[in-house]
């Protein structure tokens, strides 16, 4: 399923170029505040973590799957995403993301995410993706809604998270919504772009 490209971004697999800007980003506490990692993030750290993904199967079902992002107009990286297929359901999978601090705020999420749901709803032809999140975390909250994803469930105080309770949006996709969104963005974008007709002679 790697590599592939959107209209800015290539997705990946990490290699050790990366370990010196995943280790920078992974280190930045306003990064770090909802995920599961405590900064600062060490080379160890990020080494270890690349051997991991090495021996990693892409869509081995329970493994969590790092995807590096790359912008095509310039080498290095800028955040990963990740996914999980279900180990109890090979046809469900749930998804993460995280950008650097620098690249944040230009679309590259939404791109890059909308990038990988096409690659697991289109060429691993899953039934179901599901996100959680914080619900504090506004910022994910706004990308998981902007993307079509639909909150199921709010989960109260349903994790010990860094030394208190943390609740959770539950967020979940079908392949057929999915589908039908972009077929939708398909043909409203060629609305957009199709020449206006000449007005009618009167």
């Amino acid at each position: 399923m790697l590599p592939f490209k959107t209209s800015r971004l290539l997705l990946r697999s990490f290699q050790e170029t990366d370990l010196a800007a995943f280790a920078a980003y992974r280190s930045d506490p306003a990064v770090a505040r909802y995920q599961s990692w405590t900064p600062p993030y060490t080379l160890d750290q990020a080494t270890a973590f690349l051997h991991e993904m090495e021996r990693a199967q892409a869509g081995a079902p329970g493994t969590w799957y790092q995807v590096a992002i790359e912008r095509q107009d310039r080498p290095g990286l800028i955040g990963d995403c990740a996914f999980q297929v279900r180990a109890d359901d090979e046809r469900q999978a749930q998804i993460g993301f995280t950008l650097s601090p620098t690249s944040q705020k230009q679309g590259y999420a939404t791109e890059a995410v909308t990038g990988l749901l096409n690659v697991l709803f289109g060429k691993m032809r899953l039934h179901r993706v599901t996100a959680t999140c914080d619900v504090e975390n506004e910022a994910s909250v706004r990308l998981l809604e902007r993307l079509g994803m639909r909150r199921e469930a709010r989960l109260l105080e349903s994790v010990w998270f860094k030394g208190a309770w943390g609740s959770e949006y539950l967020y979940a996709l079908l392949d057929r919504e999915w589908i039908r969104a972009r077929r939708a963005a398909g043909a409203g974008a060629s609305r957009r772009c199709a020449p206006r007709a000449p007005d009618a002679e009167r």
